[in-house]
């Protein structure tokens, strides 16, 4: 931005300098001093205004690591409305979901929203410990349901584009361009670690990540009922379980800026009967709202469904619904019963961890007003 201060001192010298010489002549270049400082000036300033406005005018890019389950595709949904984010692509993995069920449904979900046009790849990305079929079966339900069948299939699909070919691409661009780009993953770790293991320079393409996992202060969500109890300890979430030794790769390799969304604020966002309520009135106006309603619909009898992407991506735009994040040092237990709990270690990886929701009205309020569009 233009130092007018400075700029006005140099004036003032050349004025006192002028002074030395003959009155007439120091009259007509002081005359022109000041039209060349006027001119001077004010180019400086309106460069200075136009580049300001530049700089407010640049959108956040990002690239979403979705799970492939509803909530994912909600939160894929949400960020489309974004005005401050440009979405380079989103990347699905065989985690939460039947990826090609998920990948399919992803789509169709783009095209009823128009934004088919934005990239959509499936992660290569292979786990340790795989989510039940009680879970994955929902992106089978989504895909069958009805308002899904006013789009076709992609028909080049399969093969689906590989998830590790965008990333690698998207990364290196923004490596070339010195544009480091935003990172919003609500699932494991693995699709980002196997790619910055095999070219551990594209990490200077991030800016930041934002990660929906683990569990701090309250208990995990592994259910007996649906894994071996020797399995489900008590503290472990789903994401960080999936793959504990990508997140112990992750915490141990990089240094980008982190910051954690575990089960502690997530928990908070429950799917509400006030919300859905809202949300289906909405729904007879505006085509997003009645997508997200009926995504939603198909869970909401479920009591333990909290809206834990949906939350976690609404932090993107607006972090001020959210109390601040608290710096901490962590780990992952990566082996034994304990495996996939995510624990405080002096030793361990700076994070910073969101362990509230300051406003829970106005997050429910930023989704409804989000949705309403067409």
């Amino acid at each position: 931005m233009l130092n007018q201060p400075l700029l006005l001192s140099h004036f003032l010298c050349a004025v006192c300098r002028l002074g030395c010489d003959n009155l007439k002549l120091n009259i007509k270049r002081l005359c022109v001093a000041i039209v060349a400082f006027s001119f001077f000036g004010f180019t400086l300033v309106a460069c200075g205004f136009k580049a300001e406005e530049e700089s407010i005018g640049e959108k956040e890019q990002l690239v979403f690591f979705s799970g492939g389950t509803l909530d994912d595709q909600v939160a894929s949904v949400l960020l489309f409305t974004m005005e401050d984010v440009e979405i380079l692509g989103t990347i699905v993995a065989n985690t939460d979901c039947v990826g090609s069920f998920a990948t399919q449904a992803q789509w169709k979900i783009q095209s009823l929203i128009s934004k088919s046009a934005f990239p959509i790849a499936l992660s290569e990305a292979k786990g340790w410990n795989p989510f039940p079929y009680a879970y994955r079966a929902d992106s089978i339900s989504v895909y069958q349901m009805e308002i899904m069948q006013a789009h076709p299939e992609n028909s080049d699909w399969p093969p689906f584009p590989s998830g590790n070919a965008l990333l690698e691409e998207l990364l290196t661009q923004a490596v070339k361009d010195k544009k480091p780009i935003t990172l919003l993953i609500t699932e494991p770790f693995t699709p980002l670690s196997d790619v910055l293991k095999a070219n551990p320079e594209l990490e200077k393409g991030i800016l930041r990540a934002i990660w929906m996992g683990g569990a701090i202060d309250v208990p995990g969500n592994l259910d007996p009922a649906t894994i071996p109890s020797a399995m489900a300890n008590g503290k472990a979430e789903w994401n960080a379980f999936w793959d504990p030794y990508a997140v112990d790769w992750i915490f141990k390799n990089t240094s980008f800026p982190l910051v954690v969304f575990p089960l502690d604020v997530t928990n908070q966002a429950g799917l509400s009967e006030d919300f859905l309520n809202k949300l289906e009135q909405q729904g007879s106006t505006y085509g997003y709202s009645k997508l997200a309603y009926d995504l939603y619909s198909t869970v909401s009898d479920e009591p333990y469904f909290e809206m834990w992407n949906t939350l976690t991506t609404v932090y993107v735009s607006r972090p001020d619904i959210f109390a601040e994040a608290v710096p901490m040092k962590l780990s992952i237990v990566r082996e034994g019963f304990e495996q996939g709990s995510m624990i405080r270690d002096e030793n361990g990886r700076t994070a910073n961890v969101v362990l509230d929701v300051a406003d829970k009205e106005a997050f429910y309020e930023y989704v409804l007003a989000q949705l309403r569009k067409n």
